[in-house]
């Protein structure tokens, strides 16, 4: 199984968009960098407690 097939896009995206959103909203204008770098710090913590839920599951 590859790493993209567990990787949580939908989640990532979600915050993706709900950052960038936040940014337009508050301050007028949007921060992609710092949307995607929360995004794929959201998504890495996802995919970490996915796994540790498996591995706790099995003992």
């Amino acid at each position: 199984m590859a790493f993209a097939d567990n990787f949580p896009i939908n989640e990532s995206l979600g915050v993706f968009l709900g950052v960038t959103g936040v940014d337009w909203l508050a301050d007028g204008q949007a921060e992609p960098l710092k949307a995607i770098a929360i995004s794929v710090t959201f998504g890495i913590v996802v995919l970490l407690l996915r796994k540790w839920s498996k591995r706790s599951n099995k003992d």
